[in-house]
């Protein structure tokens, strides 16, 4: 059984930077890709952005490129999500997850359906 921990959100004032992680437990992290998603409240969950498994490759949804940096350190079995230059439409629930099997390409990583297990969510909340 594998579990995911979210640390790190927080309330923050628009412009501002806060760093999620994900703990993971088990020995197969480094063997998956996975992903961050967010739901806000009336609104479907969504992806946010993705990392394979070697941390080679990274795909972000449109609305986060260039502000927010998903990485990963298998070391630790750990996963992030830097997020800077917030903004209120940045405020959800935030959820790491693990792919189910290998994902190639952007289609496949973005898609709730190709993930298997999933964290309890950190709450973020950007002010105006």
């Amino acid at each position: 059984q594998v579990q995911l921990v979210e640390s790190g959100g927080g309330l923050v004032q628009a412009g501002g930077s806060l760093r999620l992680s994900c703990a993971a437990s088990g020995r197969t992290f480094s063997l998956y890709g996975m992903g961050w998603f967010r739901q806000s409240p009336g609104k479907e969950r969504e992806f946010v952005a993705a990392i394979s498994w070697t941390g080679s490759v990274t795909y972000y949804a449109d609305s986060v490129k260039g502000r927010f940096t998903i990485s990963r350190a298998n070391a630790k079995n750990t996963l992030y999500l830097q997020m800077n230059n917030l903004t209120p439409e940045d405020t959800a629930v935030y959820y790491c997850a693990r792919t189910a099997r290998s994902c190639s390409g952007y289609g496949c990583y973005a898609s709730s359906s190709q993930y298997d297990y999933w964290g309890q969510g950190t709450q973020v909340t950007v002010s105006s």
